[in-house]
């Protein structure tokens, strides 16, 4: 008897999509052999290629009805879980005839689309992002919830295309003793940023400490980020910013020690990867850590310990919150971190 195959839906973005992926290793679990395809965005595509628990990835970007709906169809899926409602995905898989179509009963295009529909409010609750992700998988057995420290090993990453040799050199050069950090300061508007001076801050120490610093980002990103790249040109060892594309920067994340960031995607890249990922968080509901940290065997947070900030909600680019969390503070909780092998 052939194993069924599933399609997960998770058209957003790089962060989002890891905290999916205990969503596709709960059904490897539960249906060994089943073939698991995540839906998603192309910037998305070297996530689920790094992923062991997706078998192929399915591209919605620029598609037309047409050509989305015959792939659909070509997969013959048991089910779809729509973790990130798309109304156009939802009347699609409807049309495909997939048997099972689970969505949220909070979406108005899924009471029409799909016919399994979980009681689902995300706002609000208590639960991390991973946790929630998997009570959609209610109509399939799951018995939620998991406990997040159940959760962790689901969200898994491994490099999947080898890292270019100049690359591999200057991770290589530094001193037994020495830690290989990767700051990315940017978040692309997706979290609340800690702001150049703190990254520099940082930088300048951890340097003093011996170690050694690598800045990330787009190329966009880098252009942003000239002058100040220039005045810390003396703490940083390299500047990657438009240097590597994802399946590559994948793999310079699994051969350096750790990176701190926001919550971005990647944090939860660098988390997955088993690498130290240490995520500066507001406390401000639903950004903060218990609903967005970073999952994995070496993640960590900090957040500045006080209650909701009101303010920053109304002034999100002055967010004090997340800008009282002290560079020593930071570079404290990487002086903890012992050097790891590559991955």
């Amino acid at each position: 008897m052939s194993q069924p195959t599933f399609l997960i839906s998770r058209t957003d973005a790089i962060g989002d999509v890891v905290l999916t992926l205990p969503v596709a290793g709960w059904l490897k679990q539960r249906h060994p052999g089943c073939r698991v395809v995540l839906i998603g965005r192309r910037y998305t595509a070297a996530v689920a290629a790094a992923c062991p628990w997706v078998d192929e990835f399915l591209e919605y970007d620029e598609k037309q009805p047409g050509t989305l709906l015959a792939q659909l169809r070509r997969h013959a899926a048991a089910a779809i879980i729509h973790v990130f409602p798309n109304k156009l995905l939802a009347r699609l898989a409807k049309e495909a005839k997939i048997p099972v179509r689970i969505g949220t009963r909070n979406r108005l295009f899924h009471w029409l689309t799909c016919n399994r529909l979980v009681a689902l409010s995300r706002r609000h609750s208590p639960l991390h992002e991973a946790q929630l992700n998997l009570q959609l998988l209610a109509p399939l057995g799951y018995q939620p919830p998991l406990a997040l420290s159940e959760v962790a090993p689901l969200v898994r990453l491994q490099a999947f295309v080898p890292l270019r040799a100049e690359y591999q050199q200057l991770l290589a050069a530094r001193q037994s003793s020495q830690l290989n950090v990767v700051l990315h300061p940017r978040s692309r508007g997706s979290a609340r940023e800690w702001g150049l001076a703190h990254f520099g801050h940082l930088a300048r120490l951890l340097h003093a400490a011996g170690h050694r610093v690598f800045i990330s980002g787009t190329a966009a990103e880098g252009g942003e980020l000239a002058d100040w790249l220039r005045e810390n040109a003396a703490f940083i060892a390299a500047d990657l910013t438009g240097q590597l594309e994802l399946p590559e920067f994948i793999a310079f994340i699994a051969a350096a020690d750790g990176l701190v960031a926001g919550s971005t995607g990647p944090l939860h890249l660098a988390a997955a990867l088993g690498r130290y990922a240490l995520g500066l968080y507001p406390p401000i509901r639903p950004m903060h850590p218990d609903r967005w940290a970073p999952l994995g065997p070496h993640a960590d947070y900090l957040v500045f310990d006080q209650p909701d900030c009101q303010d920053c909600r109304t002034q999100p680019s002055a967010c004090i919150c997340i800008k009282a969390i002290e560079a020593v503070e930071v570079a404290a909780r990487i002086a903890r971190w012992q050097p790891l092998k590559a991955t």
